[in-house]
C-alpha cells in the first residue's frame, strides 16, 4: 500500500513544532493539577480555549471537519470512561473514579501541535489504573521505536505487543498520523502490524503517535453527536499521544515539558 509522500521537516519547520507542542504540553500539565471530582468536561475546554488564545495561537479542533461530520464544535476532546476519542466538551460533570481522555491540538506559527493524556479522577479503581499505566507505557515503548533507518510498523508492533501482552485490546478504526502544516499527513501509523504502508523512517519525520487502548474488545460504535466514539461492550478506554520529531540522535517528543 502506498501512501503519499511524507513530508520531511527542516530543522526551522521542526522548532516551530516544538513550539506549538510545548503550548499543548503547558495546556496538559494544567489541566492535570484542574481534573478532580465536580468539574464539568465544558470547564475544561474554556481552561484550555483561554491558554491557547493567550500563547497566540489558534485551536486546531474547532471548526475541524472530517468527511461528512458536522464540524467538530470545542477545542479540546473530551472522552470519560468507555468514550474512546474524539467526546465533546459539555455540562458532564466529571465524577470521583471516572477517567477522562483529553485531547489538544493548537496551530501556531502555521504548525499544528497535537497530544492526549488520560487522567485519574480522584481515586479510581486498580483496574483503570492499570489501563491507563499500559498505555502510557505502550506510547513510550513506541516512542522508542523511531530511529532512523527503523520501519514505521515497528512502531505499531511495539504498542501491540505490550497492550496485548497485558490483557487488553488495540482500536482499530483510528491511528496516528504525521503532523505538521496540517493536522492529518501521511503516514497513517495503526497501532497494530499487517497493515498500511510500512516505509523506513527519517531524519526530519515528524509523527503524533496515540495508543487507543480498551478494557474489552477493539470494537467501537459512534453515538449521534457524529464524533464521540465509545466502546462497543461499554468497557473503559484510554487515549495517550505524543507529537515526535525523528532526528539523527533519535526520537524529541516536542510535546513534553
Amino acid at each position: 500500500m502506498k501512501e503519499n509522500p511524507i513530508i520531511l521537516k527542516t530543522p526551522s519547520e521542526i522548532d516551530c513544532l516544538r513550539e506549538a507542542n510545548q503550548i499543548i504540553a503547558a495546556i496538559l500539565a494544567r489541566l492535570a493539577e484542574t481534573v478532580e471530582p465536580g468539574i464539568t468536561t465544558g470547564e475544561l475546554d474554556k481552561i484550555a480555549s483561554s491558554m491557547i488564545k493567550a500563547a497566540g495561537a489558534k485551536p486546531a479542533f474547532k471548526g475541524y471537519r472530517m468527511s461528512n461530520k458536522r464540524p467538530y464544535p470545542a477545542c479540546i476532546c473530551s472522552s470519560v470512561n468507555e468514550q474512546v476519542v474524539h467526546g465533546i466538551p459539555s455540562s458532564r460533570v466529571l465524577k470521583e473514579g471516572d477517567i477522562v481522555g483529553v485531547d489538544v491540538g493548537v496551530i501556531y506559527k502555521g504548525f499544528v501541535g497535537d497530544a492526549a493524556r488520560t487522567y485519574a479522577v480522584g481515586k479510581i479503581s486498580d483496574g483503570a489504573r492499570r489501563l491507563l499505566e499500559v498505555t502510557e507505557q505502550s506510547l513510550y515503548k513506541a516512542i522508542d521505536q523511531a530511529v532512523p533507518d527503523a520501519r514505521l510498523q515497528q512502531i505499531s508492533a511495539a504498542v501491540q505487543k505490550h497492550v496485548e501482552a497485558s490483557g487488553y485490546s488495540i482500536v482499530r478504526d483510528f491511528v496516528g498520523h504525521g503532523v505538521g502544516r496540517n493536522m492529518h499527513e501521511p503516514p497513517q501509523i495503526p497501532n497494530y502490524t499487517g497493515v498500511g504502508w510500512n516505509p523506513r523512517l527519517q531524519v526530519g519525520m515528524t509523527l503524533a503517535i496515540e495508543p487507543m487502548v480498551n478494557e474489552g474488545s477493539w470494537r467501537i460504535k459512534m453515538l449521534s453527536d457524529e464524533w464521540t466514539a465509545v466502546t462497543a461492550d461499554g468497557k473503559l478506554s484510554a487515549h495517550f499521544e505524543h507529537s515526535i520529531a525523528i532526528t539523527e540522535n533519535g526520537p524529541e517528543i516536542l510535546s513534553k515539558l
